[in-house]
């Protein structure tokens, strides 16, 4: 090799673990999946709600005015029982509506898990085939959704609300959208 094409190889791997030091720096979560419905209207939908009395839920709850936050759970899903305490802190603690989807879940046992662990929600739909979460992009649950007043998806929180990502996640998200 001449002059400069024997630095090719120190070159690459200086390439290399520049990359990989900006991968590892990131705070982004190689799993997530980027949500495509970002800056885009709220799906048209209608689906029961979970409390027989009440009226069903539909996207126009979304358009009030006011921001709400949408959350999509399952009794049977175990980060949606570690985040539950979180979304009861929100819903108690800030001026906003916590409005809860079922996904996939048998009523009952949706009824039951917050009879068990409190009722943040101000209105709870079911979506017992999961098509309500196609349309939204859900990929699994929970996933929290950040709806402005006129029904635009600001923010999508991906995965449980545990530990810190309340204060330093979702809080400042709230904010922006008051």
């Amino acid at each position: 090799m001449n002059g400069f094409g024997r630095f090719i190889p120190l070159l690459i791997v200086v390439v290399l673990v520049g990359v990989f030091l900006s991968a590892m720096m990131s705070d982004r979560n190689p799993k997530e999946i980027k949500s495509v419905m970002i800056g885009k209207p709220v799906p048209t939908f209608e689906i029961p709600n979970l409390f027989d009395d009440q009226p069903a839920l539909t996207d126009a709850r979304l358009r009030s005015g006011k921001p709400v936050i949408v959350n999509f759970f399952a009794s049977w899903c175990l980060p949606c029982r570690a985040e539950h305490e979180n979304l009861v802190t929100l819903a108690s603690g800030y001026t906003v509506d916590v409005i809860g989807i079922a996904y996939k879940d048998d009523p009952e046992a949706s009824r039951d898990f917050l009879d068990e662990l409190g009722n943040p929600y101000a209105a709870a739909g079911v979506d017992r085939d999961g098509r309500l979460a196609i349309d939204w992009g859900v990929s699994g649950v929970p996933e929290t959704f950040f709806i402005d007043g006129e029904g635009v998806i600001r923010y999508r929180h991906w995965g449980p609300i545990v530990g810190d990502s309340l204060r330093v996640q979702l809080l400042p998200q709230l904010e922006e959208l008051q």
